[in-house]
């Protein structure tokens, strides 16, 4: 082969490893396999599946199309298993990947490929920080400035300088294997010194950068598993908020009928111990709208007690189509609790709240309405109060941060009110699509098992 065609063929070879790094770090199950570091069994035999096959490919296509050696990169596949995956993996994709190679008789790449898999796989595990591993540059001149730096005050060879021996010591195992059996060997090689050298240093680039590329992904998922656990830091802090404000309302509530109608008190307490059970359900952020309005049942049922039942009413009109939607839970209790405390409860003769839900044009519709006083303060505009829900108390102002962290602009909350006429709070949500609440998306807004 002349020299020309070797030092293009390492080119395209480094350019063929970047590609299928990128593709399979677009994969999302992939993703999951990579950032997590301890795999069973059937996980690392994913990995080599999923990086092994399209290798394997690309050995057959070296063997059948003419002038097309660049796709082959089973060597240093064998060697980017096993130091990502451990032994096992290194050893079974190194299999996997030389299967073609029995079908064109070149038997020797075989074992070399295996034990190619089985060192990178002991090296990795002699890595005391496994972020060693990922941080192997592509730069090895920088590597080793690195490591003589580091020698010089230590005395002492790092991993990844190792790493970067042992790719080279089995390079060389490699070629001295073709020029002993060269009717049973594939590898690139030439008699040229500087050719030679060439194979060599592109054998470590091609390694390093599929590497770097798929650190990259790690980086992003690392990324996105902080933004997941603040979001579940922030949810958690605004539902510890919500619950104790909840609470003391109903407390008080109970507190007034304790001395004049114990047994209507009692009735409170068992309806309460009901309702705590519920809140007492930790990592539960999302729930069906059915399992919201029977909470929101429960609690009617305590006012109901404390206002009697001719001055508070409840009126739902539910379309059954919605009640099988995921939303936030506590997210309509806090809306009924306003709409009674300044609606209801200052008109002297009592009122209605009406409960209605309904899909519309892709979006979950909740109404809240009361025929009460109204919450508009005087002068004001009552634009002012749609898109910004305002309301008064905790838990209002809950339900505006709560609905802001999960769905940012996607969902509206609307708020009309007339002095002495009444006041509808009208909630507008995105319909989660089949599948979304799964997986990692559902990851991403709630921590409740699965």
């Amino acid at each position: 082969m002349n020299q020309p065609l070797i030092l293009i063929t390492l080119l395209i070879q480094l350019g063929v490893a970047a590609a299928v790094s990128s593709v399979l770090g677009r994969s999302r199950r992939f993703k999951v396999l990579l950032f997590h570091e301890d795999r069973d069994i059937w996980e690392k035999l994913e990995m080599v599946l999923s990086v092994g096959g399209p290798v394997m490919l690309g050995v057959l296509a070296r063997g059948t199309v003419k002038n097309f050696l660049a796709a082959d990169v089973s060597f240093e596949s064998a060697i980017l298993l096993g130091v990502i995956a451990g032994r096992t993996a290194g050893v079974c994709g190194g299999i996997l990947v030389s299967l073609p190679y029995l079908f064109m008789h070149q038997y020797m790449n075989l074992p070399l490929n295996v034990v190619a898999g089985l060192s990178a796989g002991f090296l990795r595990e002699l890595a005391k920080d496994r972020e060693a591993i990922w941080s192997f540059s592509p730069l090895f001149d920088l590597s080793i400035y690195r490591w003589i730096r580091r020698s010089i005050a230590k005395s002492l060879i790092d991993w990844q300088t190792s790493f970067f021996l042992m790719i080279l010591a089995l390079q060389f195992l490699r070629l001295q294997t073709r020029e002993i059996f060269p009717s049973y060997t594939w590898a690139l090689d030439s008699p040229n010194r500087l050719v030679r050298s060439a194979i060599y240093i592109a054998t470590v680039m091609t390694v390093a950068i599929a590497l770097k590329v798929l650190n990259n992904t790690r980086i992003e998922m690392k990324l996105e598993e902080q933004e997941r656990l603040l979001l579940h830091a922030r949810m958690e802090a605004l539902q510890s908020q919500i619950n104790p404000h909840f609470l003391f309302n109903t407390l008080n509530s109970v507190a007034s009928l304790v001395r004049f109608d114990p047994d209507t008190a009692r009735e409170m307490i068992l309806k309460l111990s009901k309702i705590l059970r519920r809140l007492l359900k930790k990592g539960d952020s999302f729930a069906e709208l059915r399992d919201e309005f029977e909470f929101v049942d429960d609690y009617l049922d305590i006012e109901v007690i404390r206002f009697g039942k001719d001055k508070l009413k409840v009126v739902k009109e539910l379309d059954p189509a919605s009640l099988d939607v995921v939303i936030p839970t506590m997210l309509i209790q806090p809306i009924v609790e306003n709409s009674i405390k300044h609606g209801i409860s200052p008109k002297i003769s009592g009122g209605t709240i009406y409960l209605r839900s309904q899909v519309a044009d892709g979006m979950l519709v909740i109404e809240v309405e009361d025929d009460g006083v109204g919450i508009v303060e005087p002068g004001s505009d009552v634009s002012e109060w749609n898109s910004p829900l305002r309301g008064a108390g905790i838990g209002m102002a809950n339900v505006r941060e709560r609905l802001n962290v999960l769905y940012s602009d996607a969902a509206r909350v609307e708020m009309e009110s007339r002095t002495g006429a009444g006041t509808i709070v009208r909630i507008l949500l995105p319909i989660p699509r089949a599948g979304e609440m799964d997986g990692v998306n559902y990851d991403l807004r709630s921590n409740s098992p699965r």
